[in-house]
C-alpha cells in the first residue's frame, strides 16, 4: 500500500495479480503503471512493451490476453486492451466506501503521509533590510511557506529559516541617505517602506553624482568597524525594517524557527576565506582572494576584496557552517532563491564539496523566475518596483468593494476580515499556480476574479459546498455509495483518492504547483458535476450518497488550501 493511499493499495493489487499471471516482478509492474491522458480510457494503464520483449509476442496480443485475466479481482470492475496498453478501471463503489470513511475519520489529517524520519531546512523570503519589499519577495514567501507545509504533510520535519542581508552596500546607501538627505526625519509608521524609498533615491542620485560612491563605501567600512555614530543609525533603521517584516509574516501565516543575518556571519566569513586559502582551494589575485572553478565549468568568484571585505559567496559559506553546527541532523537544505542566482549556488555547492562542508550533497536550489507586470520588469534600484505595501492596499480595497456589494448587511469587521482572506487567496494562488521555473506575469485584476484558475474561485467552491451541506437535514442512515455511478461522480471519487499521492509527488519534486493544479481540477470537476446533477432534490438514496461525496470534496479542498496557505471561508 503505497504511502498508505487507497489508490496505492489498488495499484498493488493489480500489480500482484499481473505478477502471478505473467511472471513479471510485482515491483516492476508497479513502476510501469501510467495514468491515461484521458480518464475515460481508464484509471491506470499498463504498457506491454517490456513483456513483449520477454515473451516474444506483439504487445497488442499480450494486452488482449491480460485483459481476460482479471474477472476474479473484485478491486477491478473493468479491463480493456487498447493497442499495446491494458487499461484498468477500479471498483469505484469499493473505493468510495473505504475513501469516505477514511476522510471522515481523519478530517484535516487526510493526505498526511507516514513520518519519514527526515528533517529538511527551508530557507525563504530573504528580503534585505533597508530596501523595499516587492512582489518578487511575495512569490518567494508564498512558494517557501507552501513547500514547508507540503513537506510536513509528506511526513518530513521542517525547519523554517530566513537569511537576510542587513549589512553591505545597499544598507550603506540607505544609511547615507538618512544622514545626508533626510537628517532628523523619522516616519511614524511603515518605516521600512520609507527606507526602501530612500535607498531608491540614493541610487538615482549616484547616477547624477558618481563621485558619491566613495562616501558610501566609507559608510560600509564604518558600519563594519562598529563606528558608534553609524552603528547607532544602522541598528535603529535595521529594527524598523525587521518590525515591518513581522507584519508580512503574519499576513502569510509564517513562523520561522531561526533568523540568520549577514551581519551575524561577517566575521566567520573572513575565517572561512583564510581556511580555503590554507587548503589551496582559494588563491590570491590582485590583492583579492578568489576561488577558481573553471575546471568544473563554473567560472571564478571573489571571496575577499582587496580591502579585506567579504562578499556574498563568503558569507553563504559561513552561513552553511553555522547551520550545520546548529542543526547537525539536517538531511536537506533547500534554498528558495531566484533563477538569476543559479550559477551562484552551483559555485557554492561545488565549494561545499571541495572543502568538505557538512551540507555538501545535502543542498538544493529551488529556483523561481521573475515576477513581471504586464508592462515589464521591476527594479528596486530605480524605485519602479511594485511595493508589497502598495499592492496589498490595492487588493484589499478591491476585495472590500466586492464583498460590500454582495453583503450590504454585513458589519465592517465582517467585510474587512472576509476581504483580507479573499485578497490573500488571490495573491498567494497567483504565485503558486504557475511553474516556479517560469516567469510570472502578475495581473492583479485577473488574480481577484471569482471564476477561472484563481484563489477566490477555489474559496468560493468550498463555501458553495458548505452552503449545500448546511441546507441538507442531518442524515442518520448510512449512504449506499454504489449509487454513485455517473461518470462525474466516479471521476470525483478517484480524484479524491489521489490526494495523498499528489502530496507525495509535490513534496518529492518541490512543486507546490501540483497541489494548485490538483485543487483547480477538483473544483472544476465538482462544478461540472453540480451543474449536471441535483443533490438536495435527488431521490433520497442518491441524495444521501451525493451529500457524502460533497462532504469528502469539502474536506479535501480545505486540506489542499491549507497547503497553499489559503483560508477557508463560511460565506463569501
Amino acid at each position: 500500500m503505497k504511502h498508505g493511499s487507497i489508490i496505492g493499495k489498488y495499484k498493488r493489487t493489480v500489480a500482484r495479480h499481473l505478477s502471478q499471471e505473467t511472471g513479471i516482478p510485482e515491483e516492476k509492474a508497479l513502476s510501469l503503471f501510467e495514468v491515461p491522458p484521458d480518464r475515460k480510457l481508464g484509471d491506470i494503464a499498463f504498457p506491454c512493451f517490456t513483456l513483449a520483449r520477454e515473451m516474444r509476442k506483439p504487445p497488442h496480443q499480450i494486452a488482449e490476453e491480460i485483459a481476460l485475466l482479471f474477472d476474479s479481482v473484485k478491486e477491478v470492475e473493468a479491463v480493456e486492451s487498447n493497442g499495446p496498453y491494458v487499461n484498468f478501471f477500479f471498483n469505484k463503489a469499493m473505493i468510495a466506501e473505504e475513501l469516505f470513511k477514511e476522510i471522515k475519520s481523519k478530517k484535516e489529517e487526510y493526505g498526511q503521509l507516514p513520518k519519514k524520519g527526515k528533517k529538511f531546512m527551508v530557507e525563504y523570503f530573504h528580503a534585505n533590510t533597508h530596501k523595499g519589499v516587492h512582489i518578487g519577495h511575495i512569490r518567494n514567501i508564498s512558494l517557501g511557506e507552501s513547500l514547508c507545509r507540503i513537506l510536513e504533510k509528506a511526513g518530513i520535519k521542517v525547519v523554517r529559516v530566513n537569511y537576510q542581508g542587513d549589512i553591505g552596500p545597499h544598507v550603506a546607501k540607505a544609511v547615507w541617505g538618512v544622514l545626508n538627505l533626510h537628517k532628523g526625519e523619522e516616519p511614524k509608521e511603515k518605516r521600512g517602506v520609507w527606507l526602501g524609498k530612500v535607498y531608491a533615491e540614493v541610487n538615482k542620485l549616484l547616477k547624477e553624482k558618481p563621485e558619491l560612491e566613495e562616501e558610501i563605501r566609507e559608510v560600509t567600512r564604518k558600519i563594519y568597524d562598529n563606528d558608534p555614530e553609524y552603528r547607532k543609525v544602522w541598528e535603529k533603521t535595521r529594527q524598523w525594517c525587521l518590525d515591518d517584516f513581522e507584519e508580512i509574516y503574519r499576513d502569510f501565516g509564517v513562523r520561522y524557527d531561526r533568523f540568520y543575518f549577514e551581519s551575524e556571519v561577517e566575521k566567520s566569513a573572513r575565517e572561512i576565506a583564510r581556511k580555503l586559502l590554507r587548503m589551496g582551494i582559494a588563491k590570491e589575485s590582485d590583492g583579492a582572494l578568489i576561488v577558481d572553478l573553471e575546471e568544473h565549468g563554473l567560472g571564478v568568484y571573489v571571496l575577499l576584496r582587496s580591502d579585506g571585505m567579504p562578499l556574498y559567496h563568503t558569507k553563504d559559506l559561513a552561513l552553511a557552517e553555522l547551520k550545520a553546527k546548529e542543526y547537525p541532523d539536517i538531511d536537506m537544505s533547500v534554498h528558495v532563491v531566484g533563477k538569476e542566482q543559479e550559477l551562484y549556488f552551483k559555485q557554492i555547492f561545488k565549494t561545499f564539496e571541495l572543502y568538505g562542508n557538512p551540507l555538501a550533497g545535502k543542498s538544493y536550489h529551488m529556483i523561481y523566475e521573475l515576477v513581471m507586470l504586464p508592462e515589464g520588469k521591476m527594479s528596486s534600484r530605480e524605485g519602479t518596483l511594485v511595493l508589497y505595501d502598495d499592492l496589498k492596499e490595492k487588493l484589499l480595497e478591491f476585495a472590500e468593494r466586492e464583498v460590500r456589494k454582495r453583503h450590504e448587511d454585513w458589519s465592517d469587521d465582517e467585510v474587512k476580515k472576509t476581504a483580507k482572506s479573499i485578497a490573500f487567496a488571490a495573491l498567494k494562488f497567483s504565485m503558486l499556480n504557475r511553474d516556479n521555473t517560469k516567469t510570472l506575469i502578475f495581473d492583479w485584476e485577473k488574480a481577484m476574479d471569482f471564476e477561472g484558475e484563481t484563489g477566490p474561485y477555489l474559496q468560493y467552491t468550498v463555501t458553495r459546498i458548505k452552503s449545500i451541506l448546511r441546507k441538507s437535514r442531518e442524515e442518520k442512515a448510512p449512504a449506499d455509495l454504489s449509487v454513485l455511478s455517473e461518470p462525474e461522480e466516479r471521476g470525483l471519487i478517484l480524484h479524491l483518492a489521489r490526494f495523498p499521492e499528489t502530496v507525495e509527488e509535490s513534496a518529492s519534486h518541490y512543486k507546490p504547483l501540483l497541489i494548485a493544479k490538483y485543487l483547480v481540477e477538483l473544483a472544476q470537476m465538482f462544478n461540472e458535476f453540480y451543474h449536471k446533477h441535483p443533490v438536495l432534490k435527488a431521490e433520497e438514496e442518491v441524495r444521501r450518497a451525493r451529500l457524502a461525496l460533497l462532504d469528502s470534496i469539502r474536506q479535501v479542498m480545505e486540506n489542499g488550501l491549507y497547503l497553499l496557505g489559503i483560508d477557508v471561508l463560511e460565506k463569501m
